[in-house]
């Protein structure tokens, strides 16, 4: 019996930021995601690689098509069962999203608190091990305000993974930073799949990132307003549409 995709996006259309009545920026977009693998989204800016992230993980409505989460439809069903599902990935957002006024254990632990029944000790020790397991073993403490971006980046990956997710989303992780923290952030990304089995999911500009952490990357066209190309980078490098190969050859060098 064949073993169902952890995501399949089945003829979907999206809308610039995901608003009704806005124009399309996307449509007739059909694909899996595989359990285990690392699935790069690509693609010029503009072409709604963040809109199309947003889909997925249940926060803007599709103007089409239908988003399916282990066979169930991410967008149609009882809320319950519906924040079960999203209960089991984890969300790191381009810009952090840490709540500003908590420090980082209090930011990793609130999801714990909100949606587990694990006491306190539990709760504090589980933040501990996630922020070491991102290089931040020291930072429980820490606000926000007192990072810098790579840690800030850091934090927001050891709060995606508070609840032990199966999937995880991660929007430009390596935006803004300099290409050795960008570097280290990719290698935590493949740590994370090699050695807990983690599905990643993540949308990027970087090339370098693409070539260092991609299972397979899906090429968003912003002309064609539409997938073009899925594959492992280096077979797109070298047969994917001549839009794709161009792409992916600013960031090889000579």
């Amino acid at each position: 019996m064949a073993t169902v995709p952890l995501v399949q996006v089945q003829g979907l259309a999206i809308r610039a930021g995901g608003v009704a009545g806005g124009p399309v920026v996307q449509r007739g977009l059909d694909f899996d995601v595989e359990r285990g693998e690392v699935l790069v989204i690509v693609g010029a800016s503009g072409s709604g690689k963040s809109t199309l992230l947003r889909h997925m993980v249940g926060l803007d409505t599709p103007h089409a098509g239908r988003v399916l989460y282990d066979g169930h439809d991410l967008h149609h069903g009882a809320q319950d069962t519906l924040a079960a599902l999203r209960r089991r990935f984890g969300v790191m957002f381009q810009a952090g999203a840490l709540w500003s006024s908590m420090t980082l254990g209090e930011n990793l632990m609130l999801s714990m608190r909100l949606f587990t029944s694990l006491p306190a000790a539990q709760r504090e020790r589980r933040a501990r091990f996630k922020l070491a397991l991102v290089g931040l073993d020291g930072g429980f403490d820490l606000m926000p305000a007192q990072l810098s971006g790579g840690m800030r980046k850091r934090a927001a990956l050891a709060r995606a993974l508070a609840l032990d997710p199966e999937l995880l989303y991660l929007d430009e992780p390596g935006s803004g930073l300099d290409p050795l923290n960008a570097a280290r952030l990719d290698e935590l990304v493949l740590n994370l799949r090699q050695h807990l089995g983690t599905t990643v999911v993540m949308v990027t500009h970087e090339i370098s990132s693409i070539f260092a952490v991609a299972t397979r990357a899906l090429y968003l066209d912003e002309q064609a307003q539409t997938m073009t190309a899925l594959g492992p980078p280096d077979q797109l490098l070298q047969h994917g549409p001549p839009a794709v190969r161009e792409f992916l050859r600013r960031g090889v060098p000579p």
